[in-house]
């Protein structure tokens, strides 16, 4: 049995992947900005300072990013207090089974710590983690197996000893990096022929997660 478990946030356990791509998509309509999904996908799971060089590229220098994101980010908020934090299939019944059986659990997120422990407490599931390795709390973000190496570190284990819960590529890779045992969930994007060979076991929800623990 694995004496530790790693677990992404964004589209892995909340779907909030889905709703960031709309709030973003109505901004940039807003402000005559041309957007899709294509280009989102380029953002996915990776840290702020990232995603504005991503932009700035993309839409040349006098994009105003912050502006852009702080205006989606009200839009955002609006939707999580009117509907709630977007909760995923089988989260709650993980944790549950992860408690039981005395194995440590820590997030490793690109998103900030205010944000990511506001949604965590939102969706009332702070409890079930012992630590907590946010995008600002790292110097590289995923690809780079970082994150996932703090998050063994905090929890006083060998990264051998650590499975980790991923629905992006790059988090795949970061988690594969880190020499843990990675377990795509996916959400937006399917796993590439790349990536396949990294990965330890793919499961449809979190609720299938359960099942290849047990048999670590």
């Amino acid at each position: 049995m694995i004496k530790g478990a790693v677990f992404d946030m964004d589209g892995l356990m909340f779907d909030t992947e889905k709703l960031v791509y709309k709030v973003w998509q109505r901004t940039m309509d807003e402000n005559g900005y041309t957007y899709s999904f294509d280009i989102y996908k380029n953002t996915v799971g990776k840290r702020t300072a990232e995603v504005k060089l991503f932009y700035n590229e993309l839409y040349g220098k006098n994009f105003d990013y912050q502006n852009i994101r702080t205006k989606a980010n009200i839009y955002f908020y609006k939707c999580i207090e009117n509907y709630g934090v977007p909760v995923k299939k089988g989260l709650l019944n993980i944790l549950k089974y992860l408690k039981n059986n005395a194995i440590k659990i820590s997030l490793a997120t690109s998103t900030s710590s205010k944000t990511a422990l506001d949604l965590l407490n939102r969706a009332n599931v702070t409890q079930y983690f012992d630590k907590f390795v946010c995008g600002n709390m790292v110097k590289n973000g995923k690809p780079h197996p970082e994150t996932f190496l703090t998050a063994a570190k905090e929890l006083s284990l060998k990264p051998s000893e650590c499975v980790a819960f991923e629905d992006s590529i790059n988090g795949i890779k970061s988690a594969y990096n880190a020499k843990m045992k990675p377990v795509m969930i996916p959400d937006l994007l399917q796993p590439t022929e790349e990536i396949k060979p990294l990965i330890f076991a793919l499961c449809k929800d979190l609720d299938e997660a359960i099942t290849v623990i047990d048999k670590m």
